[in-house]
């Protein structure tokens, strides 16, 4: 075949285009990549099939230029390559190997969904979660990891764990929910005392239904530190007796954290409402619910955020 630049220098003596076509020309005729393909199919081109396609090997070049020069393209993470189809040459772009990786991640991590905890919690990692007397509590973590997996769609009681400050309870939370998210699987990770607030700023704007669905509905569920702030008897019976009864009724799986042990969460949480009131029937139907959804754990260690 001849080359490429003696077959369109001949279409350029007759063409209007003459010094927009050298451009192409030029550009396409250095390209190592070109000439293979050109050279590849040569049994498959005439000269007018390489001159109706010089934009294409010239849109080619371009495209790779910029990828080069790290420059902004029209599709970002993909890369071209040449192709034909009828005697024309066409450009495909295909997914690079590390915008496949960046999907990959950023879609493992849209599967943990966090509200109101620190942004930290998305780097929690099993394997970093020294036992260090917490054998009880890792080991349990890993079996629900390894049962759920092998039957999602059967019952899993999740982990209350109650334990003193900083022992490490919302950071296994959120190890188990990025494991879990890098097999597939969606949590939902709610602050407690934060979503209490949400749920009272929410009735003005009414739409107090639409955060409970969001959580009540949560494939998995992590509730961190639960009992920590005081609560009123419309969001204990309103709200997360409504978000207990539908995980209990549907068996989702639900895990707690909290500074208080399960007697304690009953009797000094749960009890007794902001005004003052104590109302015990309403604290052990809650009670129900929990420990039907989660086994207690106590937790024990250093203070590792100081």
């Amino acid at each position: 075949m001849e080359s490429l630049s003696k077959i369109l220098t001949e279409q350029l003596q007759d063409s209007h285009l003459g010094p927009k076509y050298q451009q192409l020309i030029n550009a396409a005729e250095k390209d190592p990549d070109v000439k293979a393909f050109l050279n590849e199919h040569q049994a498959d081109l005439t000269k007018d099939d390489i001159i109706r396609s010089a934009s294409k090997l010239y849109e080619y070049v371009n495209f790779k230029n910029k990828l080069a020069a790290g420059e902004k393209t029209f599709m970002p993470g993909y890369y071209p390559y040449l192709t034909l189809s009828n005697h024309h040459i066409e450009v495909t772009y295909t997914p690079t190997k590390e915008y496949i990786a960046r999907q990959k991640q950023k879609e493992i991590k849209d599967r943990v969904k966090v509200i109101s905890l620190p942004k930290s919690i998305r780097n929690a990692d099993l394997s970093d979660y020294t036992p260090d007397g917490r054998e009880e509590i890792l080991d349990a973590a890993l079996r629900f990891f390894q049962e759920f997996q092998q039957s999602p769609h059967e019952f899993h009681k999740g982990l209350y764990l109650e334990g003193s400050f900083g022992v490490g309870k919302t950071y296994l939370l959120g190890a188990l929910a990025n494991a879990l998210a890098e097999k597939g699987f969606s949590t939902t990770l709610v602050h407690f005392p934060s979503f209490a607030v949400k749920m009272k700023s929410s009735i003005s704007s009414n739409s107090t239904g639409e955060l409970i669905d969001a959580v009540k509905k949560a494939p998995i569920l992590m509730l961190d530190d639960i009992g920590a702030d005081q609560m009123s008897s419309w969001f204990r019976d309103d709200v997360l007796g409504v978000i207990l009864q539908y995980r209990m009724q549907e068996e989702l799986p639900t895990f707690f954290s909290s500074n208080l042990s399960l007697k304690q969460l009953e009797e000094e949480y749960l009890t007794v409402n902001s005004r003052g009131e104590a109302e015990p029937l309403k604290a052990k139907r809650i009670m129900e619910r929990i420990r039907f959804l989660a086994d207690d754990y106590h937790v024990v260690g250093r203070n590792r955020r100081n």
